[in-house]
């Protein structure tokens, strides 16, 4: 489904990643893990073309992704979660989601300005997908509060919620759990094995050893900008390379 071929990325005299190739397949949830300051945030944001490679080739379903923009990739079925959370909070929680559908809105300006039956079928439509949106990440009681007003981990779930408003074939995650507690990393992964379930493929950096462990099919890992290991859960758990390279010699998993 995704396939990255020998990518390198140099800023200036910096070369951030050298010759990195994974793959993965449809309806997996595959985690990049690594120590800060691997690449792993470099590797989205060339995979979502906000960067483009210095060498090498990304395809997503066939397609080169190289030499598109970020819309195009978005309208191709890849959509991402940012690692600073990245909502609209003087929005309603249901407008939020709307916004992610914007693309998918089939009205013209006329039409919205003189709110005819096309703009009303499509807002009517839009709305129904929203609430069903927010209901798979329990949210859908808070749809009219302000985005403001949630908790942290609940601003995690809606941005989640918009990304999937896109209609994407591929979700990107960028470190979903980070400053959540406990509990709600059990919610989340709860909902995210939900998303994989109906139908959705689900690439993630994440930090959280024990979460990416539980909830992974595949694992590549990437340190110094190279991939030291690319596996099962299990294969990576007890790679040596591994282990002294991200988890440490003391702290397997």
């Amino acid at each position: 489904m995704l396939t990255l071929t020998s990518v390198s990325k140099n800023f200036g005299g910096l070369q951030v990643l050298h010759d990195v190739s994974f793959s993965m397949k449809p309806g997996s949830i595959f985690g990049l893990i690594g120590p800060n300051g691997a690449g792993k945030t470099t590797i989205v944001n060339l995979i979502t073309g906000l960067i483009k490679p210095s060498s090498g080739e990304i395809s997503f379903n066939g397609q080169d992704l190289g030499n598109i923009a970020p819309h195009e990739i978005t309208s191709a079925g890849i959509a991402r979660t940012f690692q600073n959370i990245r909502i609209f909070k003087e929005m309603s929680l249901l407008e939020n989601v709307i916004v992610g559908m914007h693309g998918h809105l089939n009205y013209g300006p006329l039409s919205m300005l003189f709110h005819l039956p096309s703009f009303r079928q499509a807002e009517q439509k839009a709305r129904a997908r929203a609430m069903e949106l927010l209901s798979w990440v329990r949210l859908e009681h808070k749809a009219l509060m302000l985005a403001d007003n949630l908790s942290y981990g609940e601003q995690r779930k809606l941005e989640l919620a918009r990304a999937l408003a896109t209609d994407p074939k591929l979700l990107l995650l960028d470190e979903p759990v980070a400053g959540m507690n406990p509990a709600e990393k059990t919610e989340l992964m709860a909902e995210i094995k939900n998303i994989r379930d109906r139908g959705f493929s689900i690439f993630m950096i994440e930090h959280d050893m024990r979460f990416v462990m539980e909830l992974c099919d595949h694992i590549a890992v990437l340190n110094f900008g190279k991939i030291i290991a690319d596996g099962t859960p299990a294969e990576i758990r007890h790679n040596p390379e591994v282990i002294e390279a991200y988890l440490g010699k003391e702290d397997a998993v």
